[in-house]
């Protein structure tokens, strides 16, 4: 009988092929193969799961960890901690709310030295293109960044400045030049405002949808005539989906992703000075909400990630116009899409295409994203029946600030296993570079 280091097995395993009862078998942190339920394997730990689902590990390809610089707003040791409390085994980290931002090859090592031992997931990490750093985009692509992150409007911060179109030409044309992939905050600025007040509705209405679909517009027409690969962050408006339906159906390579909070919280919901609901672009209508799940059903919006980016307490005052922007949901991602999915009529599967496979495709993490043989045994226990109360104060986010608090939640991870072993306090995760051709 062959030996292996763990087996984990349930009646629900998540596979590429579909959800199925069997047995996955951990050799050398890798899966070593899958093998019927109730198969005789010799490991010296046998883990039945019986009807609790088996996910592979999720990959979030958004995620701001602000160290350093700004670690008393979220760092390394804490988000991988909430990373792997909500079933996630890897992390891209964001190159802005850090100091420095990582827009070339110090900063690189900046964070290299910030996250080295401390983080209890994998990480990886995106560069940034800001205007006259272009030179610096070669030398981060061949450190490993796994593709380069810019805003089409002010970022919020002042060491991270936007890109005007002639300057995301640039950008993309280097970028292009080395087959690399380039993430794109997509807001126009020439249609955003100041809001008009305190309040929801004056802050909603200073970011209007036809923002986005222009700034999509924009970029669409760019990336196609210089041959370059882009993808569109964090969109909220169903006003994109047509833009990005017509450019994927005649080639062009655009992709894009959204988040929890546009798929699961609406406009409506909003309380009176509630700004942990305050994020760029905004929180918009049910409505809107709803032609999001349209949208990602039809695969026009191929990925769901946190856009986790967390802020301590004095920067959310309750007013919507001077607080910060920004929703903390790492932990929460997987029961919050899962309770609006499965209610959807949507399967585990989809949750783990939209949440694990496909962020891993984008960003070509390829040891990710799926139970099968060869990959990383990176797997989750999850009960997809169980009610979890959210509790801010019992997150493992830095801060304890998030829209979700007291909702019941549908679903809650028992168990995170990182290349075959528990996450269990210890911080084990690695720092992953980007492999290059």
């Amino acid at each position: 009988m062959t030996s292996f280091d763990l087996v984990v097995r349930s009646r629900r395993t998540v596979t590429p092929e579909g959800e199925r009862a069997a047995a996955v078998a951990v050799r050398d942190e890798k899966i070593a193969a899958l093998y019927d339920y109730a198969a005789p394997l010799d490991a010296p730990e046998d883990v039945d799961l019986r009807d609790v689902a088996l996910l592979p590990g999720l990959v979030d390809t958004h995620v701001h960890v602000n160290e350093p610089g700004r670690t008393h707003w979220e760092g390394f040791d804490s988000a991988t901690r909430a990373a792997a409390a909500g079933g996630v085994t890897m992390i891209v980290d964001m190159p802005l709310n850090s100091l420095p931002p990582t827009i070339d090859e110090p900063a690189l090592d900046a964070k290299l030295r910030a996250a080295g031992g401390r983080c209890h997931v994998d990480v990886g990490f995106w560069g940034g293109a800001v205007p006259g750093n272009v030179k610096d985009l070669a030398p981060l692509h061949r450190r490993g960044v796994y593709g380069f992150k810019c805003f089409m409007s002010p970022s919020g911060v002042e060491e991270f400045p936007h890109l005007t179109v002639a300057e995301l030409r640039l950008a993309l044309e280097e970028v292009a030049g080395f087959g690399g992939l380039t993430v794109v905050h997509a807001e126009d600025p020439a249609l955003l405002a100041e809001p008009a007040g305190p309040g929801y509705r004056e802050f909603l209405d200073s970011r209007p949808g036809a923002s986005e679909r222009s700034a999509v517009e924009q970029v669409v027409r760019v990336a196609e005539e210089c041959g370059a690969r882009v993808h569109i962050l964090h969109v909220s408006s169903a006003d994109c989906l047509e833009v990005l339906e017509a450019a994927q159906a005649r080639g062009v390579a655009v992709s894009a992703e959204t988040c929890p909070h546009y798929l699961t919280l609406t406009a409506e919901q909003v309380p009176e000075g509630g700004t942990t609901y305050k994020c760029c672009p905004p929180i918009r209508s049910e409505a809107n909400r709803d032609l999001l799940w349209d949208g990602l059903a039809r695969g026009v919006l191929s990925c769901v990630v946190s856009d986790h980016s967390p802020s301590t307490a004095d920067l959310k005052v309750p007013d919507f116009a001077a607080a910060w922007g920004g929703i903390a949901s790492l932990q929460l991602g997987l029961p919050a899409i899962w309770t609006e999915a499965a209610r959807r009529g949507h399967g585990l599967g989809d949750v783990v295409r939209w949440m694990s496979a496909n962020p891993a495709a984008l960003a070509g993490i390829s040891g990710k994203g799926g139970i099968e043989a060869g990959k990383d045994a990176d797997l989750v226990a999850f009960d997809p029946a169980a009610d979890l109360l959210v509790d801010a104060a019992r997150l493992h986010h830095k801060n304890p600030l998030t829209p979700y608090h007291g909702r019941t939640l549908k679903g809650a991870v028992l168990t995170t296993w990182l290349r075959g072993r528990p996450v269990d306090g210890e911080p084990h995760g690695r720092l992953l570079m980007g492999a290059r051709r």
